[in-house]
């Protein structure tokens, strides 16, 4: 439901802009620029009219085994007996009291084979294109602090205080 006291075109994204931002620094680690705007915000700084951007994405993809035939059907089996085991739990909660293990235990296995085969299937279909598991992430490779120009200044009055601080380029 929409906020009534909100601005037409105000919205999430509305509030990840500022209407005139200005470059208070730029660093190269998130934890740096989250330490400006906290400094900033112990010294009473508005801290609302700031804004950490990354910039310069890349994406960062960690090898972390090679697939066989053998862990691909190991991994489908179990996660096709944990989906079974699900489903059998549900399911044994709207029958008889005497089928409680049966149900669960035909789901298990049914889910089991089906995870196999599926994962089997899928691993098939790549022709071994893809012989390797990992997991992946993007990163910014910089993190630049903005701040509303009518704050700036103020902003890097305050940031030339800041213990261990770079000279500020601005001045």
């Amino acid at each position: 439901m929409a906020n009534p006291n909100m601005a037409p075109g105000a919205g999430p994204r509305r509030a990840l802009q500022l209407e005139f931002p200005q470059s208070l620094a730029i660093y190269d680690s998130y934890q740096e620029a989250q330490r400006t705007v906290d400094f900033l915000s112990d010294q009473e700084f508005p801290v609302e009219n700031c804004l950490i951007v990354g910039t310069d994405l890349k994406q960062l993809e960690r090898i972390t085994g090679r697939l066989t035939y053998g862990k691909v059907a190991l991994g489908g089996l179990v996660s096709g007996l944990w989906l079974g085991l699900f489903v059998g739990l549900v399911l044994s909660m709207f029958s008889a009291e005497g089928s409680l293990f049966a149900t669960i235990a035909a789901t298990a296995a049914f889910g089991a084979a089906f995870g196999v085969i599926w994962a089997i299937a899928g691993y098939a279909a790549t022709r071994g294109q893809r012989d390797f598991s990992s997991v992946s992430t993007v990163v910014a490779t910089r993190y630049e602090v903005l701040v509303e120009h009518k704050h700036a200044t103020r902003a890097r009055e305050l940031l030339a205080g800041l213990p261990g601080a770079l000279p500020n380029p601005f001045a």
